[in-house]
């Protein structure tokens, strides 16, 4: 069980630096980047990314549902907030990303992204801070 909590949170964890970076720095950075290539830029940008979350985000939701078998609270609301990023990944931020690959730079769809993007910062950041009440219980 111990393993099953520390790759959850090990992946947790992971992704709430992800997140943030994308938060505070990557995804303001976008206007600067507007012109001819932008499209091509954010097909670049989601294949790439994909790479370095697909494994991490696959971790943590696979973890975290195993974890509902355990015992307490904690793995519960830690699973609901992998539901809240996974749904608002799937149904607002890849539309988002997709509409700016097709359409290239648009100031009210990248400012949309940012925006409804503090929804998964603040699930991955609580989901981390649950991981680790999962850890000081489990360790």
């Amino acid at each position: 069980m111990t393993t099953l909590v520390l790759l959850n949170a090990a992946a947790t964890w992971a992704m709430v630096g992800v997140i943030w970076f994308v938060q505070l720095v990557h995804y303001p950075l976008f206007a600067a980047y507007a012109g001819d290539g932008f499209g091509r830029a954010m097909a670049d940008h989601q294949r790439r990314t994909f790479w370095v979350v697909f494994p991490l985000m696959m971790t943590e939701l696979v973890t975290s549902l195993a974890l509902l078998a355990t015992p307490g609270w904690l793995p519960w609301v830690g699973a609901a907030c992998v539901g809240v990023w996974g749904f608002s990944t799937v149904l607002v931020q890849v539309p988002l990303h997709g509409r700016l690959e097709r359409d290239g730079f648009d100031p009210p769809t990248a400012r949309r992204l940012e925006q409804t993007n503090w929804v998964r910062t603040a699930a991955w950041s609580l989901h981390g801070g649950l991981c680790g009440g999962l850890v000081a219980s489990h360790v």
